[in-house]
């Protein structure tokens, strides 16, 4: 298994400690990937997934949004950001990275920080958008979609969801008009955070492994960026 390589970056007070990991050989594809609503960026989800990019060649960078710096600095739970914020900090990110590396560089992350990648993904002319759980409605609120954005989204877009997502299952997704620029990559019988029910004889290492697949695979994929 090919080693991970980190380096932090601290490019500025305006923009947010950028950690990044990079694979032994040449990377194919960047990727810079954003945390959810409520863990961090080193998360179990967040390191392992990153340790199976980095393996399949994927270098990747990782960032905090300012709440949850804030969090890690005091110890106390904060809610997100205003959207704007959250935004914004995106849009740092991306110009700081994008001077370090001249390769295919794509965004997103897991459940929240993934949507906001793609509110963004077209603005930036971004190469490509990986969202992990993509956060489609609120809990409990599928009769308020997020999705009007994707029905216009021309960024080659690959989205790796759990059938029984609880803010996007597979029966309410397919009722949504999405771009054809977008994949969705299917796990069976696996939750919010891409863990599947036990009695389906699968694991979550095993989901975690089809979904690094499905994203390195993408992301190899030159036929993303023309």
């Amino acid at each position: 298994m090919t080693d991970i390589q980190g380096d932090q970056c601290t490019p500025g007070r305006e923009v947010p400690l950028v950690t990044v990991n990079r694979p032994c050989d040449e990377a194919c594809a960047s990727l810079i990937l954003a945390h959810g609503a409520g863990a961090p960026m080193d998360s179990p989800f967040m390191a392992q997934m990153t340790e199976r990019l980095v393996a399949r060649g994927i270098e990747v960078f990782r960032f905090e949004f300012a709440y949850m710096a804030e969090r890690r600095h005091t110890g106390r739970k904060r809610p997100p950001n205003p959207q704007a914020l959250l935004l914004q900090q995106w849009r740092d990110v991306y110009g700081y990275v994008r001077q370090q590396t001249a390769g295919r560089l794509a965004i997103g992350g897991k459940s929240m920080g993934g949507r906001m990648a793609s509110l963004l993904a077209d603005e930036l002319e971004v190469d490509a958008l990986v969202c992990l759980g993509y956060p489609f409605y609120a809990t409990g609120k599928p009769e308020k979609p997020r999705v009007a954005h994707l029905a216009e989204l021309r960024t080659p877009t690959l989205i790796v969801q759990g059938e029984r997502d609880a803010l996007g299952d597979r029966n309410t997704v397919a009722g949504y008009p999405l771009s054809p620029a977008i994949r969705l990559s299917w796990l069976a019988t696996a939750d919010h955070d891409l863990k599947p029910l036990k009695r389906s004889g699968l694991t979550h290492d095993q989901h975690l492994d089809n979904a690094a697949n499905a994203v390195a695979a993408f992301l190899h994929n030159r036929s993303f960026s023309g």
